[in-house]
């Protein structure tokens, strides 16, 4: 599939200071000559940042790193994770349409996208505030069907809790990611049939969302400042790699 820059670019594009710092982190665990090997994790940064890439966002990656701004447009062209067209303001909405997510509803998903978002995928609705994709599998096939929001799953979906996901993102509130039918990860809908003496004391959500919850990443753009800067590479505390 060929995949173009989107017609209408910024004028330009910088890093925060704080995700700067992030970038010259992660430059810093290769040998000197071996910078290009940072290019997917500060290209990834960059959509954090602005949701998408741009053209302007590829040119610093790519000056960042000392490589010719065709090889750094060959990897973000070349990667379908990565956005080349502007993506909602509130989030953009990954849908799985593989076999075990397609079998238990997704076209129910879809068509909620259709009504609520645009009838195309890639593409901003009315308000600007969300786009989305149909994408392959994304492993969550224990709770299918399932969409990536932002950065997390939201599964064991259905048509209508969907549409009441993308009214409360819409109002600002980030529901808790995980399974919406109260699975606490991915055992049997019906309840644990073994291991159940795990149940009893365990932490509210699983890891994967209690993550999500402390940290508030879930559809926030990224500016370096959500976590502690650490090398531990390079033998650094947090924040000892800014310089």
């Amino acid at each position: 599939m060929l995949r173009r820059l989107h017609k209408d670019q910024p004028a330009s594009f910088e890093f925060t200071s704080a995700n700067l710092a992030w970038a010259r982190g992660q430059i810093s665990k290769y040998p000197e000559g071996r910078q290009a090997s940072a290019v997917i994790p500060l290209l990834w940064r960059a959509q954090e940042q602005e949701g998408w890439l741009s053209r302007p966002a590829i040119e610093f990656v790519a000056e960042m790193l000392g490589m010719a701004y065709i090889r750094v447009l060959e990897v973000a062209t070349f990667y379908f994770m990565f956005q080349l067209q502007p993506v909602g303001s509130v989030a953009h909405i990954q849908i799985c349409g593989t076999t075990s997510c397609m079998i238990c509803g997704a076209e129910d998903l879809v068509a909620v996208a259709k009504e609520l978002i645009a009838p195309a995928p890639h593409t901003l609705s009315a308000d600007g505030k969300f786009s989305w994709e149909e994408v392959e599998c994304l492993g969550a096939c224990a709770n299918a069907p399932m969409a990536q929001i932002g950065k997390d799953y939201y599964e064991d979906l259905t048509g209508e809790k969907l549409r009441e996901l993308i009214g409360r993102f819409s109002k600002g509130e980030v529901p808790v990611p995980g399974s919406q039918i109260g699975r606490y990860a991915a055992e049997p809908a019906s309840g644990l049939t073994s291991l159940t003496d795990h149940e009893a004391g365990r932490a509210k959500h699983n890891a994967s969302a209690a993550l999500a919850v402390g940290i508030g990443d879930t559809v926030k753009r990224i500016d370096g400042t959500e976590v502690p800067l650490t090398t531990p590479w390079l033998g650094k505390s947090a924040g000892a790699a800014k310089e």
